[in-house]
């Protein structure tokens, strides 16, 4: 399993590989090949195996776009060594291929190409006999290789545009490639592993109070075409999650960012979206509420559904008061500063400190208020 971002030579190398083992070599697109398609190349490898004694080698590009299957019409032919196969995808594999299937290939990781690896391929192209029949030279590497993003293809494809469009003897410098590459596209795959990355930095920005680095990856969302609704949506996740009750104001502008770009939509949105990241990135921390719900929640589940203690219970029928519920409650409001003691958790879970306060100064002054209140009650 060849996995990695597009134009970093996964098809290239199954052919490589192929011709290297002198191997019959069959190629299918899972995005229009079928079961049948499938089970015609593998009744076809069976008799070459049969026959030629040659193992053949069944390329499938994008194989993550296969359903369940068409990836299980596969696991017969490679358990019994009838077909190599090799499976190209820019998704990750441990969500995207059946397990049975993914657990007899082996997994190759493919990165971007570097700056030193895209130079070398400016270089070749300007070495090639077309180049010199033309008197083209690109001179422009460093403009070439931002707007690829580590993408060979995508950057043969763009020295392939400039050499169409260069004049004899004049150097395609970053001016002219610029010209000639007005409409590049920053590469941004809003379904696939490179949108997940990208948001994830975000998000790691703010809870890690760099607003540099948060306003950069929100940069490359707003280039790569992200939904507007989706950024501000991750803004008031992370205000609940990260910031919290250290800046409650946080949740409230979060809010009002996503009513706001609503309206707005792009290109002024991004100002709304920066001036909520950087507000965020830029707030003391506290994950004490996250953590709280947590808590509480796996609390549930070791204890389930315990009795609601009755004089918290509803009172709103006649049968209800004649059972008791209601009784012996202290309506807070009835008593100075709104305030009286009283209990609230079922009996089996009474004193259970859920809630803990951070250290920032919001929620000391938070905790200070109750101490005074509860004393030593959740002394957990």
């Amino acid at each position: 399993m060849l996995w990695g971002p597009p134009g970093v030579g996964k098809t290239t190398l199954a052919l490589l590989l192929a011709k290297e083992l002198e191997a019959p070599l069959y190629q299918l697109s899972a995005v229009s090949a079928g079961v049948k398609d499938v089970r015609e190349i593998l009744a076809t490898a069976e008799k070459k195996n049969l026959f030629d004694n040659k193992r053949p080698i069944l390329f499938i590009d994008e194989i993550h776009r296969f359903n369940k299957g068409q990836q299980d019409s596969l696991l017969h032919a490679v358990e019994r060594g009838w077909i190599t196969l090799i499976g190209a995808t820019t998704e990750n594999p441990s969500f995207e291929i059946n397990a049975a299937l993914l657990s007899r290939m082996q997994v190759y990781v493919l990165n971007s190409h570097s700056k030193e690896d895209l130079t070398k391929m400016i270089d070749l192209a300007n070495a090639t006999e077309y180049a010199a029949q033309k008197d083209l030279k690109i001179t422009a590497h460093d403009f070439l290789i931002r707007q690829s993003m580590g993408d060979a293809r995508k950057l043969y494809n763009l020295v392939e545009l400039c050499f169409q469009q260069g004049q004899r003897g004049v150097p395609i410098d970053e001016v002219f490639a610029q010209n000639v590459l007005s409409n590049a596209q920053i590469r941004y795959d809003k379904g696939g592993d490179e949108h997940y990355n990208v948001i994830s930095a975000f998000i790691k920005s703010i809870r890690g109070s760099d607003p540099q680095a948060a306003v950069y990856y929100l940069a490359r969302m707003i280039e790569g075409g992200e939904d507007v609704k989706f950024i501000a949506r991750r803004l008031i996740i992370s205000a609940a999650e990260d910031v919290g009750l250290a800046n409650p104001n946080a949740l409230m502008l979060a809010n009002e960012t996503f009513s706001a770009v609503e309206r707005v939509g792009w290109p002024e949105s991004r100002i709304i979206l920066s001036q909520c990241t950087i507000y965020l990135a830029t707030s003391p921390k506290s994950n004490s509420a996250y953590t709280a719900i947590g808590k509480a929640q796996k609390l549930v589940q070791q204890t389930g559904n315990l009795e609601v203690p009755d004089h918290l219970k509803n009172t709103s029928s006649v049968l209800a008061k004649d059972l008791g519920h209601g009784k012996n409650y202290l309506y807070p409001h009835d008593h100075p500063g709104g305030f009286v003691p009283q209990e609230y958790l079922p009996e089996e879970i009474q004193g259970s400190v859920l809630w803990s306060p951070a250290s920032n100064g919001k929620e000391q002054q938070i905790s200070a208020q109750q101490k005074s209140m509860w004393k030593d009650k959740y002394e957990g």
